[in-house]
């Protein structure tokens, strides 16, 4: 099926830092795993005059209205929100126009924690290896025409291995925090779901309990799996933004609500353009 929008460039997202299991393939188009789902995305054009980007995604109207409709956050008006940029704010206004097509996804927020917990202090393409040697090593198969791809494992089975075993997956020391957290989920004792309920201040003091999660760590987690679109990661490239371009600090309450969404563009902004 083709869908359109104005703010779906599948290339921004999968470079965007929020997501590891989207990636470009030998065919042109781009894989998608979410759960135990696999979805193949081709970009089909994109009209200058317009502002659509046209896509094609390897999917039925059913299963996209269930599924993908959803993950990819198509409810948001995200033009919407570009356009509340402070027109004097020059950088930002620059990095919502570079980061143009970008859309937060609703992941999966027990993969977002166990991802972004492997992400310190690593490169996009090295965590984008650990978590696809986990998934390998772990993860349900899902057969698609292009050959066996693996779901994301869970709780239970990431508990059940070893630390030698984790440590196979290029996590060095965070392999004691990928297991802490898997051990607490899996005998129900940190339920990663039961916690949608909670207010962002609550969510956050929980998700910090766990070893290995800091303010960044648990913003992360945040706004990509719990769908919180006030919450600011801070990682090495933001910071330097805010360095450079906010000394007297970044204007959050002019974006209450949607400060995920500008640090998104910023992210994007500053680690490509600058």
């Amino acid at each position: 099926m083709i869908i359109q929008n104005t703010d779906f460039d599948v290339g921004k997202i999968a470079e965007s830092g929020q997501c590891f299991r989207m990636m470009l393939n030998e065919h042109g188009s781009y894989d998608v795993i979410h759960k135990s789902r696999y979805l193949t995305i081709k970009p089909v054009s994109y009209d200058e005059t317009t502002g659509f980007f046209s896509l094609e995604l390897d999917c039925s109207l059913k299963e996209y209205e269930e599924i993908w409709k959803s993950y990819f956050d198509m409810e948001t008006d995200y033009a919407k929100m570009a356009s509340i940029a402070d027109k004097e704010d020059i950088f930002l206004n620059e990095a919502v126009k570079y980061g143009k097509g970008i859309r937060i996804l609703r992941q999966d927020p027990w993969e977002m924690l166990i991802s972004f917990l492997i992400s310190q202090r690593k490169s996009i393409p090295a965590i984008r290896t650990s978590v696809e040697r986990l998934c390998r090593l772990c993860g349900d198969a899902i057969d698609t025409k292009y050959g066996v791809k693996y779901a994301f494992p869970d709780a239970n089975a990431i508990a059940a291995l070893s630390m030698e075993e984790l440590a196979g997956c290029g996590l060095g020391y965070r392999a004691q925090y990928v297991s802490d957290a898997a051990r607490r989920a899996a005998c129900g004792e940190f339920d990663v779901y039961g916690m949608e309920a909670l207010g962002d201040e609550e969510l956050r003091s929980a998700l910090m309990s766990l070893r290995g999660v800091g303010v960044k760590v648990a913003n992360c987690v945040m706004l990509f799996g719990y769908g919180r679109l006030d919450s600011f990661p801070e990682d090495v490239w933001i910071k330097r933004a805010m360095e450079s371009e906010y000394p007297n600090g970044f204007p959050y309450g002019k974006y209450e609500g949607y400060g995920g969404i500008m640090q998104q563009y910023i992210f994007f902004y500053i680690r490509n353009a600058k």
